[in-house]
């Protein structure tokens, strides 16, 4: 029986002015034979009950303990830049760790100089293990009880890297997007690395997306020309991941979305946050919609044009529709409106009935729309559908006033 525990993330000691920005859920794993926590953010409509409740793509974190608080707050931030969104709204799924080299790693090693020693190799390769946890455990659970879309993306930094890349491999199809941040390709002789170099010559990869973060981790002195030809074993980690970018840079005939970059001026633990920041303006490129003075200026309908266009092609590379905001789009109307552009206001308010015929707000906005240019019949019509999907003061108020004669 799966077990389900709730309790709230808070940024500090529980007060009632805590900023709260998810919650830890917990369920028991047969797979994994012990009890997961996870912590989870939903995109905030702050509280706004008008427009209709949205679903979300999901990000898979791993190391979720780690960095859950900084990829909230970019995603927030870079799904909410005033009108021109780099990425869309998601779901974050933090997942700690309990055995950290257990879950992480894909084959068990004794142990692995210089990098790893006996004592934290003990448990080492459980790795098939965990993502079958992932898959048939903490995926149905995420997608029965939150708001999901189908898109799906896996986030891991170090051995989180190296279990990426492992996904990445072995069970493509199951995540759409790979954020790979210096990950631990040295691991067992580079056995994985080998296995990579493989597949990436054998098999396709459409529709899927992969950024792959490099740290600085050399020495001083050293440099990327010097460490390809270096032995020891402190270079071994880069030159591994550089081994790893050589891969998929001969292989660019297999359709995937890749693309790479090394950062001179951090360290391996300081990496992760720049790598997720360049790895969603990459896998999301063409999620942004770009706005110029003369879409708000122009009075014809070319904006919703542009809208339902630029947001088609949206869903086409994410595979399901995804569809413009209410709220933007009731916004947008209103702006129409207020100008008296009636033809690209009614197109805004039309939009967004075919877009979300559940919202009584769309109704509503749309019976504004006749009362403005004195329709009363159409606006009549309007205010009863938003009334018949939610009681409210503000329609009712108006169709009184319509039905009664009142201004």
């Amino acid at each position: 029986m799966l077990l389900v525990f709730i309790t709230q993330i808070h940024c500090k000691a529980q007060t009632k002015n805590d900023v709260v920005i998810g919650t830890i859920d917990s369920i028991e794993s047969k797979i994994l034979g012990e009890q997961r926590k996870v912590w989870v953010y939903v995109p905030d409509q702050g509280g706004n009950e008008i427009f209709s409740r949205q679903r979300y793509p999901v990000v898979y974190l791993l190391d979720g303990d780690a960095h859950f608080y900084s990829v909230v707050g970019m995603i927030q931030q870079l799904s909410s830049v005033n009108g021109n969104m780099i990425c869309p709204k998601m779901i974050v799924v933090g997942i700690p760790n309990t055995d950290r080299t257990r879950d992480l790693t894909p084959t068990h090693v004794d142990a692995d100089p210089p990098y790893l020693d006996s004592t934290f190799a003990k448990t080492s390769g459980g790795g098939e293990n965990f993502i079958a946890f992932i898959e048939k455990e903490l995926m149905p659970h995420i997608e029965a009880k939150y708001p999901t879309e189908p898109y799906k993306m896996l986030i891991g930094h170090s051995f989180g890297g190296l279990a990426v890349m492992q996904t990445f491999i072995n069970h493509t199809d199951l995540f759409n997007a790979y954020i790979c941040i210096d990950p631990s390709m040295w691991w067992d002789k580079q056995r994985l690395l080998k296995q990579t170099k493989q597949v990436l010559g054998e098999r396709k990869f459409e529709g899927k997306s992969l950024f792959l973060g490099i740290a600085n981790t050399m020495d001083e002195g050293m440099d990327l020309t010097k460490v390809q030809k270096d032995t020891t074993g402190d270079t071994k980690h880069i030159r591994s991941i550089l081994e790893l970018q050589a891969h998929f840079e001969n292989n660019k005939q297999n359709g995937l979305k890749y693309s790479s970059k090394y950062y001179s001026e951090d360290s391996h633990g300081s990496v992760p946050l720049i790598a997720e920041y360049d790895a969603l303006h990459f896998i999301f490129d063409f999620y942004p919609l770009k706005f110029s003075n003369k879409d708000f200026m122009d009075s014809t309908s070319a904006l919703v044009d542009k809208y339902v266009n630029h947001f088609a092609q949206i869903s086409e590379k994410m595979g399901f529709k995804v569809k413009p905001d209410e709220g933007e789009i009731n916004y947008m109307g209103y702006e129409a409106l207020r100008s008296k552009f009636y033809k690209k206001a009614e197109r805004f308010f039309k939009l967004n009935v075919e877009n979300h015929p559940e919202s009584f707000n769309v109704y509503d906005s749309y019976g504004d729309y006749f009362i403005d240019k004195k329709d009363t019949a159409n606006a009549i019509i309007q205010l009863k559908k938003a009334l018949s999907i939610k009681e409210n003061e503000g329609s009712r108020q108006k169709l009184n006033n319509l039905e009664t004669g009142n201004k």
